[in-house]
């Protein structure tokens, strides 16, 4: 980050992305498999669901975006989650059935997916120009979709859903004691 010459666009970006992975961390970290896989009510999201669904967000639409592969498939995650899935699967409008397929026998798969992610992000917002913010990334909306406007979006919901499960996290410790 810079100091006294102000800001780029990609120096807020990246450290709004860095956020999100401190979030990811303090959030799983040191939490048993039970608590991580906990759903305080059958239609709830687990923190594992959760954490997993904004990751895959990120990978899937920053990888999109930027037309590189993603970590997901690259890098064998797929494999080490070992979800009964379709391997594109990114969560959006999963059923409590699908939400209840996504499982984790220890956090630092979550995080070590998370962390992945977030190396190839901040691979592509280092290499960003200003300009590149402009270049539309997706015309199935009216109006088209930027580049900055996906990139601030995925933040946004990566945001919320890493607030949700650090709320969940408070509340089943909370239960626990």
């Amino acid at each position: 980050m810079r100091n006294g010459g102000g800001m780029h666009a990609k120096d807020i970006l990246i450290d709004s992305y860095s956020r999100i992975q401190e979030e990811v961390h303090n959030t799983v970290e040191g939490l048993a498999p039970d608590l991580l896989n906990t759903r305080p009510a059958p239609d709830a999201n687990s923190i594992s669901w959760l954490v997993w669904h904004l990751t895959r967000v990120q990978d899937d639409h920053v990888a999109d975006a930027f037309g590189i592969e993603q970590v997901w498939l690259t890098q064998d995650w797929e494999k080490r989650f070992a979800l009964d899935l379709p391997r594109h699967d990114i969560g959006y409008g999963h059923s409590a059935a699908k939400v209840a397929k996504v499982r984790v026998d220890d956090g630092e798969l979550l995080t070590g997916y998370y962390d992945a992610v977030h190396a190839q992000t901040l691979g592509v917002l280092r290499d960003l120009a200003g300009k590149d913010l402009e270049r539309v990334v997706d015309e199935r909306w009216d109006p088209p979709v930027t580049l900055g406007v996906r990139l601030i979006s995925v933040l946004s919901d990566d945001l919320q859903h890493v607030g949700q499960a650090a709320y969940l996290r408070g509340l089943l410790q909370s239960e626990a004691e």
